[in-house]
């Protein structure tokens, strides 16, 4: 391929992954998600509800290092924080999903309860602070607090992943989201602070990426897309 259809190709899973992720229920009016084109820059969806992105839509070439484009969202700096301290990083997703959201209000992060908790041991990131990420220090703030894992969890803000593609970022958005549901129904039952969870060398050894795991949950949340052929 050459360039330019590489770069056209990410902008169709760009816009793929905006859909799944509105379809879903992980955003609603409020969300964004890039995919790393090369050291330098990634592709940023569309300024608008996820659910929205229309087929062919044009995502926006943004710098990893540098200010944000006319028309990118501010808290697009997040994504340029992660890019930049992860070289290993392919996509980012800033997403809001129901359960994820109450248990960010109270302040909490999942436990490795079940499979897809595991994912996020020894524990993803919580940035306690409810403001809208709209300027550096706050983003830097936010990414610190997200250390090693995959996600950081923003106190009455959603949260964020990141993976080494996009596809693994928006199936980490569907763990993290399952995960926080698992302690939600665990903190009802009162029992989750005597419940057994899974140790850091299981949780390490659970959280695989063989089988295909990542590509039939891909599957699974962009079934129907109409830009997929």
């Amino acid at each position: 391929m050459t360039d330019r259809q590489d770069e056209a190709a990410l902008a169709r899973q760009v816009r793929i992954a905006a859909r799944a992720l509105g379809r879903h229920g992980l955003v609603h009016a409020y969300g964004h998600c890039s995919a790393r084109l090369d050291a330098e820059t990634f592709l940023v969806c569309p300024p608008k509800p996820m659910g929205l992105t229309e087929p062919g839509e044009a995502c926006t070439r943004v710098p990893v290092n540098g200010p944000l484009p006319d028309g990118v969202l501010g808290e697009v700096r997040l994504h340029q924080h992660i890019y930049r301290r992860r070289p290993d990083a392919g996509g980012v997703v800033r997403f809001m999903s129901p359960n994820m959201m109450t248990l960010a209000a109270l302040g909490r992060v999942p436990a490795a309860r079940n499979g897809f908790g595991c994912y996020f041991s020894p524990g993803a990131g919580l940035w306690d602070d409810p403001q809208l990420i709209r300027d550096d220090e706050k983003a830097v703030g936010a990414i610190d607090a997200m250390g090693d894992s995959a996600a950081v969890l923003m106190r009455g803000n959603g949260a964020v992943t990141a993976g080494d593609s996009l596809i693994e970022a928006v199936v980490l958005a569907w763990y993290l989201e399952d995960a926080c549901r698992i302690e939600l129904d665990a903190l009802r039952t009162g029992l989750a602070e005597t419940a057994p969870t899974i140790g850091p060398e299981a949780a390490k050894a659970r959280a695989t990426k063989a089988g295909q795991i990542f590509e039939r949950m891909w599957a699974h949340l962009t079934a129907g897309d109409p830009e997929l052929a």
